[in-house]
């Protein structure tokens, strides 16, 4: 595991300010890359683990950043969500940025034609993979009463259809249009909401999407950097997103993944 405490190649442009990481599954994960790069640059971190299952795989990466909030989320459970955002409020009284990355849906809703899939199957992953983000922003806007960044994560399957995909897809279409109305709601208020769109990356999540391998291998071989982004490189990214230098960036989606978005 990388060592993530601050040092002189990080410079403090985060310092005092207090973010919440929610979606880190294990030291491979999109969100911790987010929470160590944002450690680094000075942000006090507060981070979730899914499950009991999980807690042992994100315990360590809590501690390696210090977190003194580190709770249960399972976004679908409502006092879960209650109780993350109540300590965040008890113990900050306030949050200046939030990183959603969790993204779910069911075997059986991935598999096979995106028309064929199961009613349940769309409706958990849609309220998992975006309807959460909405709710987690209508949860802790009024603790960014003077201004913060929320970020969340999707992918290129968005615009474009990628083969085994799935119906995650369509979700993260409806999470790229979520983010552009809530840039525009909550821009008066100071709040930027920004979608990041890695390449692919070997995370727990993606594991679920059939022949991902081949996909990783076809995206490494024809990217105009001949290789795959790291979780080091979406949480620099993020950095610069939730810093005054990106204050006049929001409602878009930001893509890292080497290039091969632009491909044809």
């Amino acid at each position: 595991m990388t060592d993530p405490s601050p040092d002189r190649r990080f410079p403090p442009v985060l310092a005092g300010r207090k973010a919440l990481i929610v979606g880190v599954a294990n030291a491979q994960s999109i969100a911790w890359g987010c929470a160590q790069a944002m450690h680094r640059a000075g942000a006090e971190i507060a981070m979730t683990y899914l499950n009991e299952k999980a807690k042992p795989h994100v315990a360590p990466l809590a501690e390696a950043v210090a977190a003194p909030i580190f709770l249960p989320l399972e976004v679908r459970d409502t006092a879960q969500v209650d109780a993350v955002v109540d300590a965040v409020a008890t113990r900050w009284g306030r949050l200046d940025i939030l990183v959603h990355s969790i993204a779910f849906a069911p075997r059986e809703a991935l598999a096979g034609r995106v028309v064929d899939c199961p009613r349940e199957g769309f409706l958990t992953a849609m309220e998992v993979s975006c309807w959460s983000f909405l709710d987690l922003a209508r949860r802790v806007e009024p603790l960014m009463a003077q201004g913060g960044t929320m970020i969340t994560m999707s992918y290129l399957g968005a615009t474009e259809v990628v083969e085994n995909y799935g119906v995650m897809g369509p979700v993260k279409a409806a999470l790229e249009c979520a983010v552009r109305y809530m840039a525009t709601e909550l821009g008066p208020k100071g709040i930027r909401v920004h979608a990041v769109s890695p390449g692919p990356l070997a995370t727990r999540a993606a594991s679920g999407i059939p022949d991902f391998d081949a996909l990783m291998e076809r995206v490494a071989s024809r990217a105009p950097t001949r290789r795959l982004v790291t979780i080091e490189e979406v949480g620099a990214a993020c950095v610069f997103l939730a810093t005054d230098y990106a204050g006049a960036m929001t409602g878009n989606t930001l893509y890292i993944d080497g290039g091969y978005s632009i491909l044809g």
